[in-house]
């Protein structure tokens, strides 16, 4: 949900010529993928539960990636996610011609940023200068932090992106009207 509202408020708010709608569909895959993909270092991860052998490549990747919350999940990982990223989107363009890769990749790393700054919101924090070993999070007080899966999680910060997007989407419903009729529908 993070992803989605990431992506929702940087769309809205810088404004894209054109668009096709095969970009439209395979950027908000690319988000998600980006949503998720920063945990591809926990090997009970849904991304890894739903392939056959995940659960083996998943511990692979987890040792690889020095455990959870860890590599994945810093600025140094982020880097490393963004290049890989724009190699496969750039084997990918001449299957997907009518595709904005440039927009895509975007989206993707949107998806990402917005899952390391909801884990900032948690006990843990982020690694974000990883090598330096420092964990940060918001608030700075640890306690006052959430903890992934809880009460707060559930009840508090989902409802609240909720209730984001629809604010963000009904406040501006005509901008988004328009940009379909002339954009995506000919």
């Amino acid at each position: 949900m993070a992803a989605l509202t990431a992506l929702g408020l940087v769309a809205l708010t810088q404004p894209i010529q054109s668009l096709t709608l095969s970009t439209v569909l395979v950027a908000l895959l690319a988000n998600q993928i980006g949503g998720i993909a920063p945990d591809i270092d926990q090997p009970t991860a849904p991304f890894w539960r739903n392939l056959p052998v995940g659960h083996i490549v998943g511990k692979i990747v987890d040792k690889a990636m020095g455990g959870h919350r860890f590599l994945s999940h810093s600025l140094l990982g982020l880097a490393l996610f963004a290049f890989l990223a724009q190699a496969l989107l750039h084997i990918l363009q001449p299957i997907l011609p009518h595709v904005d890769m440039h927009l895509v990749w975007w989206a993707f790393i949107i998806g990402m940023v917005s899952h390391l700054v909801m884990d900032m919101l948690t006990k843990e924090g982020v690694p974000w200068l990883l090598p330096i070993p420092i964990k940060i999070g918001l608030p700075p007080v640890k306690r006052l932090r959430i903890t992934t899966g809880k009460f707060a999680e559930m009840f508090l910060v989902l409802p609240a992106l909720i209730g984001v997007d629809m604010w963000l989407f009904a406040s501006h419903y005509g901008q988004l009207l328009a940009f379909i009729h002339g954009n995506l529908i000919h």
